[in-house]
């Protein structure tokens, strides 16, 4: 069942949310398919829905829209793409912990991952109209807040010093911005190669 509660307290007081979470078992099936499964449907479905009825307008420009298939496949990635990054930053969160001397528990650390998301998760929303800038500043709001999260989280899920906390959610940060640039490097690669999406006419 989706603890919505949770991300309503990491949205309005994450500290005390954070220390919640620290008490639960978090046991990783139960998280993946009553968190993390659901939220990361928001981002993909808004965009399907906006990509192909409202479409992207730039300026005074016509809006473009993608062919439903396009757009479903576009999805599709776009959600596998999410739930393997959230798994992939629990995994390099354990791998972390054995450096700053924090609790390795695989279920804490795919926890930290999936909860420090929430606000990426939620902001898909706004793809229901994907008008440019307003994404854009939206997003910045919400990856703001995911950091701050990391950073208020990791010492108490990790159960660390603030100090070692905060070089470590350094370090983690840097690591996602690598893993970002090389993820659009990626796109851009396959869409020269032929793998863009089709537009309607």
């Amino acid at each position: 069942m989706l603890n919505i509660t949770h991300a309503l307290g990491l949205l309005l007081h994450p500290k005390q949310e954070w220390n919640k979470i620290s008490q639960e078992k978090n046991e990783i099936p139960g998280l993946l398919m009553g968190y993390v499964l659901i939220l990361a449907l928001i981002g993909p479905a808004a965009g399907y829905y906006g990509t192909t009825t409202s479409g992207w307008q730039i300026g005074s420009r016509e809006a473009v829209k993608l062919t439903t298939q396009s757009a479903m496949t576009l999805s599709v990635l776009y959600y596998l793409a999410v739930v393997t990054s959230v798994i992939g930053l629990g995994l390099m969160v354990r791998w972390m912990c054995k450096t700053y001397g924090g609790n390795t528990s695989l279920n804490r650390c795919i926890a930290l991952s999936a909860y420090v998301s929430t606000p990426i998760f939620l902001v898909g929303i706004v793809e229901l109209f994907p008008i440019l800038w307003i994404n854009l500043v939206i997003g910045l709001f919400a990856l703001a807040h995911a950091v701050y999260l990391l950073y208020s989280g990791v010492p108490i899920m990790m159960n660390i010093s603030e100090d070692k906390g905060f070089l470590m959610s350094s370090s983690m940060l840097a690591i996602g911005m690598v893993a970002l640039v090389t993820l659009l490097a990626l796109t851009a690669l396959l869409w020269g190669s032929g793998f863009q999406p089709n537009f309607t006419n």
